[in-house]
């Protein structure tokens, strides 16, 4: 008798023991932070919000750009310098004077033929001052140093200065002026924005320039001066335009060298603007043609505006990551 009282209380105390044994386990599992029996109460399990992912610092990468243009040319061409890739409008490979945008290409012709020659004291201020304020007499004597000429070369060809940016940088489009009166003059030669671009590229990459002028040439772009309100006939006005439209961030990444040119010319009545701007990551060529009553800032604003609609990521688009909310598992 004894025996079967032991064996029943045996098998009650297996039974209750499962009994308190499962739904504890089961609580842990739910999350429920109840101790055995309901003593105690602990607090819901916290899940900690993620870090969200800073944004990549931003650049310029191809894209849609929308302009409301007036006038009778409009192209543009961007060039990733790390893949070496050119994208932009449909008409990227059709062509526009360069105007003073060449002198960046004047002074690094002239500069590599030196090698690791000094120029005299004067030449390399001549240098200086085409670039940094566009001056045309300077860059004149630095065209003439370089083996330029103001004669029309025979057969149509481009002088031998325009001929080497042709070979040395791959140049595709670039041709002579069409200008009677003027052919023979450098601020005539007709460039596509892709050849501009991959022109900015060989400057950057120091085909242009040389292993000994490049830092040179490229430091004396990024010291650019002078706004649209100081432009005068022979020099002056050159820091607008591409440089305007880009964030403070991508210029804090590192110097963003330019040149611009900019003629209102009366045989077509037009405004004839180009610019330029290369980074160690792209570079970029915008160039017009608008009647002369829209004025210069109205060119410089074009140029800007494109550079703007190609940052990437837009200013503020930071990435979003999903917020999940926080609570029991």
């Amino acid at each position: 008798m004894r025996s079967r009282v032991t064996m029943v209380l045996a098998v009650l105390a297996v039974l209750l023991g499962a009994g308190l044994l499962v739904p504890t386990a089961y609580a842990k599992l739910a999350g429920d932070g109840s101790a055995l029996g309901g003593i105690g109460g602990g607090a819901a399990e916290q899940v900690p919000a993620p870090t969200p992912t800073p944004p990549p610092p931003p650049t310029l990468a191809a894209g849609p750009v929308s302009v409301n243009f007036k006038g009778e040319f409009f192209g543009w061409a961007l060039m990733d310098r790390q893949t070496g890739k050119i994208s932009g409008s449909k008409n990227m490979a059709s062509t526009s004077s360069t105007e003073s945008m060449l002198k960046a290409w004047i002074v690094s012709d002239y500069l590599r033929q030196l090698g690791d020659k000094e120029p005299s004291a004067s030449l390399k201020k001549d240098a200086s001052l085409a670039i940094r304020d566009s001056n045309d007499d300077a860059a004149n004597r630095v065209y003439k140093a370089a083996g330029g000429s103001y004669k029309v070369p025979a057969g149509g060809q481009p002088g031998p200065v325009v001929k080497r940016a042709i070979s040395i940088c791959g140049l595709t489009d670039t041709k002579r002026g069409n200008v009677p009166t003027y052919e023979g003059w450098w601020s005539f030669t007709r460039m596509s924005p892709q050849d501009a671009v991959r022109l900015g590229d060989c400057i950057a990459d120091g085909k242009a320039a040389g292993r000994k002028w490049t830092k040179w040439v490229l430091n004396e772009m990024a010291q650019v001066r002078g706004s649209v309100k100081v432009q005068q006939a022979r020099s002056g006005g050159g820091k607008w335009g591409i440089v305007d439209g880009l964030p403070v961030e991508i210029k804090e990444q590192g110097p963003v060298a330019i040149k611009n040119g900019w003629t209102p010319l009366n045989y077509d009545g037009n405004w004839h603007v180009s610019c330029l701007a290369v980074t160690d990551k792209w570079s970029l060529a915008v160039m017009l043609r608008y009647p002369q009553s829209s004025k210069l800032e109205y060119g410089a604003k074009v140029c800007a505006s494109v550079a703007t609609q190609l940052v990437t990521p837009q200013p503020g688009a930071a990435l979003k990551v999903p917020q999940q909310p926080v609570g029991k598992l």
